[in-house]
């Protein structure tokens, strides 16, 4: 939290001119990122879960697909916000074959 606290002062000494280059350079070193949902090595096979939880996005994804709704999974989940189900769904839309995959492998295991 210290670096962040530097980086937070170091900013406001910045012209907006330095503050969009800095903006560029964070949004390059993302790259892939998406907010909301992180994979972490070890945690739930390293498939993309919610952050705070080890609850996979394939997962939810696949109960959305087996009929089931929006407040039954939040009642199901209930560390889950209305939130994290839309960013479940927005990463779901860009990394299909690999969500794809992931229920595949987990329907056969």
């Amino acid at each position: 939290m210290a670096a962040l606290r530097e980086i937070e002062e170091l900013l406001t000494t910045l012209t907006p001119g330095e503050k969009a280059q800095v903006l560029q350079w964070v949004a390059r070193d993302l790259g892939d990122s998406f907010p909301g949902i992180e994979s972490v090595p070890g945690v739930a096979g390293g498939d993309p879960c919610i952050v705070r939880t080890r609850i996979p996005v394939w997962l939810l994804v696949q109960a959305r697909r087996l009929g089931t709704s929006e407040a039954d999974i939040l009642r199901s989940y209930p560390v889950l916000r209305a939130e994290d189900l839309a960013n479940a769904w927005a990463y779901a839309r860009l990394h299909r074959d690999e969500i794809e995959r992931q229920i595949l492998e987990n329907e056969t295991a």
